[in-house]
């Protein structure tokens, strides 16, 4: 399955106006109550404003010209006392709105993360993290934006539009119509430029999300730049990501703002022809001046807002660009699904392959037809050189990933049939490098460990006990309460591994996977890892790979992996001149 979020099909991308309005829309079911309320306040306020210039051209034609002022000041007084609510529907629905708009940027990051947590490790080997980053904190805001600010004023500039015609048409229908054909060539000029416009605003949240990536990747490795003084090389990575993202962020720029001067432009053409045409038609004995001033201002009424949308159709964009690159999210599904199967299978071992090719692409294949099974309660050593296969094979032991074809015996049953729950139960797996979180290293110790949830302190220190494992505790400045930065980074490898260690043990696999968990720590923690194992049941199975020898003489068996196959390698003597020679037997 493709998780590329930046290779995802053409066809994907590429959505209608109008589908993708209705998608956003989606977004809003929970809040209908609110948007009618909200449509309601918005349908007050623009009567009220579209009944102000009737009002006003009233009052020029009887009153004014009459120099009876004081149905002025009474028509002043209406006009003041409309003016006034309609300012108070409009206060009420943007503060009925803002709400709204945090309810769904709250909603969708949660989904977003959720959606996130479910996907398999193939789709965080594909995508940067800086990218879906960007996606969940800049493409989420920008819908929070467009739903707070931009949908009411959408929708009460379209309310407004829609009235202000009416009243030109039945005022007077031939002016009307002389007075509407510019927008004419707006609708054609906004339906021709949309496409362009979200494209260009797509480029620029991909360039965003890309410079995310590569400021993420110069921080997660600044030791590394710091240790080979090659702050030039991710300069230089960085200034190539800044410069794209400022060429797309110019391109997104032009587009947005190319509406407003065209919008007026037409405006102020249909505002030339209600004054010569209005005119004209006072001199033939049609119009008054008080009706030319109406019109003059229901023109204003219908195009002012054609130039607010101008702004607002380019939010509208940005709003469907940044729909698009979370919608490729949400629309993703794991691949590793759990498969309905309780059938016992003919295997005696804790684990077996049978049959097992994999590759991270199809077009590519790294294991050829693995057969072998592990017994409960037994050492295997896998070795092998670099780029032969062992961390892939040990990735599939813990189902990171499933074999292209073959199946995986877990305990006799295919692997896949377990929950994300029970094989997590079953099978630990310990890195190279453990990464942990901010909190403490208790917290750390018990992360997703619900054996011992809601323990106390003095239940926690009787279970370390039990397990022989507190005395490892007074390697850390303040024990369990020791605090954890973000990363580990305020702890050494060798505290990192025990930890890891720890937080294993107490799980009681059945199987542990140790790939290369021991191959930078110092020689005092390496022994303090092998006590560690030394407590673990004996019924467990430890599979380890790793290049050391002290680390792998003592396995129970050997298997030697390189180019796509698994052999039983025999003496620990066989191994290494298997290694060494880089040849393959069957």
């Amino acid at each position: 399955m493709n998780y590329n979020l930046n290779s995802q099909p053409a066809a994907q991308e590429k959505k209608s106006t109008i589908s993708g309005l209705r998608s956003l829309l989606k977004l809003v079911s929970e809040e209908k109550r609110n948007l009618i309320i909200a449509l309601f306040a918005i349908l007050i306020n623009s009567s009220l404003n579209l009944l102000g210039p009737l009002l006003i051209g009233h009052t020029i034609d009887k009153y004014i010209q009459a120099k009876q002022f004081h149905g002025v000041i009474v028509f002043a007084a209406i006009l003041l006392s409309m003016y006034l609510i309609a300012f108070v529907t409009s206060y009420f629905q943007t503060q009925l709105m803002g709400g709204v708009g945090q309810r769904i940027i709250f909603t969708l990051r949660n989904a977003i993360f959720n959606k996130i947590q479910q996907l398999p490790v193939a789709f965080f080997n594909e995508n940067k993290a800086g990218d879906l980053i960007s996606r969940v904190n800049n493409d989420t805001d920008k819908l929070n934006q467009f739903f707070s600010q931009a949908l009411m004023q959408f929708i009460g500039n379209i309310v407004t539009m829609t009235g202000a015609g009416i009243f030109l048409l039945v005022i007077n229908i031939k002016l009307g119509l002389a007075t509407l054909v510019p927008a004419l060539f707006i609708l054609l000029f906004t339906r021709v430029c949309s496409p362009w416009v979200k494209q260009k605003n797509a480029e620029n949240m991909k360039s965003t999300g890309g410079m995310s990536a590569e400021i993420q990747e110069s921080l997660n490795n600044f030791k590394v730049i710091i240790a080979f003084n090659r702050r030039d090389y991710f300069r230089n990575r960085f200034d190539t990501a800044n410069t794209y993202n400022y060429a797309t962020a110019i391109g997104a720029g032009l587009a947005n703002n190319i509406f407003l001067p065209v919008f007026g432009l037409f405006s102020s053409i249909a505002q030339l022809v209600v004054l010569s045409f209005g005119i004209y038609l006072i001199t033939t004995g049609e119009f008054t001046v008080g009706l030319l001033v109406s019109y003059l201002s229901y023109a204003t009424n219908f195009y002012n807002p054609l130039r607010q949308l101008a702004t607002l159709w380019a939010s509208f964009q940005v709003a469907l660009a940044g729909w698009d690159r979370i919608s490729q999210i949400l629309a993703l599904n794991s691949n590793l699904l759990t498969v309905a199967n309780d059938e016992q299978l003919n295997s005696k071992g804790i684990l077996a392959f049978q049959g097992v090719h994999f590759g991270y692409t199809d077009e590519k294949e790294i294991l050829h037809n693995i057969s072998f099974t592990m017994e409960s309660g037994k050492t295997y050593a896998l070795v092998g050189p670099t780029g032969g296969g062992k961390t892939t094979t040990a990735s599939i032991m813990a189902r990171l990933y499933d074999p292209l074809k073959g199946v995986v015996l877990l305990k006799g049953k295919d692997i896949r049939s377990y929950t994300a729950e029970e094989r997590a139960q079953k099978i630990g797996f310990i890195l190279q490098e453990p990464f942990l979180f901010s909190g403490t290293v208790k917290e750390n110790i018990l992360y997703s460990n619900e054996l011992y949830h809601g323990f106390s302190e003095e239940q926690f220190l009787a279970v370390l006990r039990e397990a022989k494992l507190e005395g490892l505790l007074s390697i850390f400045e303040k024990g369990l309460d020791t605090p954890v930065s973000a990363g580990g980074d305020s702890l050494s490898l060798g505290q990192k591994q025990l930890i890891a260690f720890m937080r294993a043990v107490l799980r009681k696999p059945e199987l542990l996977i140790l790939d290369e968990a021991t191959a930078n720590i110092d020689t005092i923690t390496e022994q303090l890892l092998g006590q560690i194992l030394a407590q673990l049941p004996a019924e467990t199975t430890l599979v380890i790979i790793a290049h050391r020898l002290n680390t792998i003489e003592n396995a129970d068996e050997i298997f030697f992996i390189n180019s796509g196959e698994v052999t039983r390698a025999g003496s620990l003597k066989d191994a290494m001149d298997k290694l060494m020679q880089g040849k393959r037997t069957s």
